[in-house]
């Protein structure tokens, strides 16, 4: 037979055959009456529906004659061929559900003054008064000896364990008591790589932030799992705590790390709308020593951008965790409206503040070449050389970063942050005075289960008596992608034309630029975006707003987000359209 559920407490029993002879434990119908439904005692009832009645049997005589053998009696337990099948309902009623009556829930011993651990039996559910709800009562129940164990009390147990259901009343008594024992403290910690070791165990020492004899706290050594994690060295990391090797209340803890492949090679294709086709090509050495130091080298050659970084770093646990960094780099850009190359070495200081926060120091020595005009000869109209620009700056800078993300490639719940300050002084290494200022702030939410509202903002100042002697890379622009859809890269700001119609960006000392976007997603994969973005590069206080409107093409990828837009400016952009391709997480 099968068996359908139907409305709560209702279960329906389908297509069940039903013999020509009665079954022991029934009464037949009288002649002419359908069999009764089967309920149980005191039930309310039910409307029965009774199936479609079943065609002729292929083998019946229809002429009138005898019957054949098929339309005989059949043995019991048979149906006969050309009778339909009777459909039972059987009904049951719930009733009136248990509830919890009373409820003892405490813990015994040391725990006792525990104060969270306090905190968890008062969120204990169901409480008095609420629908006795197993599930619910089971995952309390784990959950308070999971913190136990989380603080220490490995040798807590139940004392009492009981629910007492008592079925005429619809009551129930929890009786649930644990006796914690002692609180074990963090013990000894022993290092074992393998199959190789290769980082000093005085290194791997220095992230532990606990003393010996402090009390036991698993989320001491998950955060000790993170820090040796961030650091990139080894492909398995297991850390045991051993109570049952305990030594006066002291838990050693036993740590195996598995080393991670030495060298890590990259290579692949890259286009973005600003600077074209490209390639990239990039080799990192995870650890060049047993001092736990990291080499990279990484070249991206696009068509109008061109990039060669080598960066050396070596791991720092004063203060923060983090890094002490030297890199340089060479950066040559050639697009429609700027031609720049420089070279910058940076030493900086990187480190987590917590989570969320991450906070970077630097120094920055910077020597950069710039080219605005090409005038034409007087002679025969040809072009003359470029005359170049040059400056060198040596300056400081501080930066910050907070994201607060459900999910940082597709986030649905999320504040980003980004702030940084730097400045340098006419005479101390750079051509000119200045401090600037620069912030960009993101916030994403989910609106229902398929659509997202996306809200973009960023500001940025400088405050100089010399802009004409700051390179680009220490203005401000405007336009592009990641800034106003539907102007080209850099187009928005002031500007030189040339007599040959060639247009420079100039950059400016300030920027303003906001961003509106919803998303509609059609199913999990595909979906849909409009926008609006609006701002202005400017060197006085006072902005001319460009705005640019569009939609865009979203497609949540194995590889990452892809967002393909089309935007069109409404302030006498040079394109009446602009195409943006964008691979990548939103924070």
């Amino acid at each position: 037979m099968t068996v359908e559920r139907t409305r709560a407490g209702v279960t329906t029993v389908v297509g069940t055959d039903v013999p020509a002879a009665p079954a022991p434990a029934t009464t037949a119908p009288a002649p002419g009456e359908a069999p009764a439904a089967i309920a149980t005692p005191a039930t309310p009832a039910t409307e029965t529906t009774a199936t479609p009645t079943t065609p002729p049997a292929a083998n019946a005589d229809t002429d009138g004659d005898t019957p054949t053998a098929a339309s005989e009696t059949p043995a019991p337990g048979e149906r006969r061929a050309n009778t339909a099948p009777v459909t039972v309902t059987i009904t049951v009623d719930l009733g009136e559900p248990v509830t919890v009556r009373r409820s003892n829930i405490a813990i015994e011993g040391e725990g006792n003054g525990d104060k969270y651990l306090r905190e968890d039996l008062g969120k204990f559910q169901p409480m008095p008064g609420a629908v006795f709800d197993h599930a619910l009562y089971e995952a309390s129940k784990a959950r308070i000896t999971r913190r136990l164990a989380e603080r220490g009390y490995f040798d807590a147990d139940f004392a009492s364990r009981q629910v007492s259901v008592t079925r005429a009343e619809h009551a129930a008594d929890i009786d649930l008591v644990w006796t914690s024992g002692q609180r074990y403290d963090m013990g000894p910690m022993s290092i074992v790589q393998a199959p190789r070791h290769i980082i000093r165990d005085s290194l791997i020492q220095r992230l532990v932030y606990w003393d010996e004899g402090s009390y036991y706290h698993q989320g001491k050594l998950d955060r000790f799992r993170e820090s040796l994690a961030r650091l990139d060295y080894f492909a398995g990391i297991d850390i045991e705590p051993q109570p049952q090797d305990a030594v006066d209340g002291q838990v050693p803890v036993k740590v195996t790390l598995t080393p991670a492949k030495r060298s890590i090679y990259t290579a692949g294709l890259s286009y973005g709308t600003d600077s074209g086709a490209g390639v990239r090509f990039g080799v990192e050495r995870r650890y060049i020593n047993d001092r736990g130091h990291k080499l990279l080298g990484q070249v991206d050659w696009a068509a109008k951008r061109k990039t060669a970084t080598v960066q050396y770093r070596i791991p720092a646990f004063a203060w923060l965790d983090g890094w002490y960094t030297v890199s340089a780099q060479h950066y040559d850009e050639q697009t429609d409206y700027i031609d720049t190359r420089k070279i910058e070495l940076v030493g900086s200081r990187s480190g987590q503040v917590n989570d969320r926060l991450n906070a970077v120091a630097s120094l920055h020595a910077l020597r950069e070449r710039w080219a605005y005009v090409s005038e034409p000869d007087d002679g025969n109209g040809a072009l003359a050389p470029v005359v170049y620009n040059y400056a060198t700056f040596l300056y400081p800078s501080l930066r910050g970063e907070y994201i607060d993300a459900d999910n940082r490639l597709f986030p649905r719940d999320a504040v980003g942050l980004t702030l940084e300050l730097r400045g340098g002084l006419n005479g101390l290494g750079s051509d000119a005075s200045f401090l600037q200022a620069w912030g960009m702030g993101r916030w994403y939410r989910g609106l229902g289960e398929r659509n997202r509202l996306i809200l973009r903002g960023e500001a940025g100042y400088t405050f100089t008596n010399g802009l004409v002697d700051m390179p680009p890379s220490l203005r401000f622009f405007a336009g592009g992608d990641r800034s106003i859809r539907g102007y080209a890269f850099r187009e928005v700001g002031p500007t030189l034309v040339t007599d040959t119609g060639k247009k420079y960006a100039l950059g400016a000392k300030n920027v303003l630029t906001g961003t509106v976007e919803f998303e509609h997603y059609f199913n999990e994969e595909w979906g849909a975006a409009a926008f609006v973005d609006s701002g202005d590069a400017f060197d006085d206080d006072r902005p001319d707003f460009h705005t640019g409107v569009g939609i865009g093409l979203r497609w949540r990828s194995p590889v990452g987000p892809v967002r393909l837009d089309i935007a069109h400016g409404l302030y006498d952009p040079d394109s009446q359209y602009e195409i943006y391709l964008n691979i990548g997480a939103d924070l």
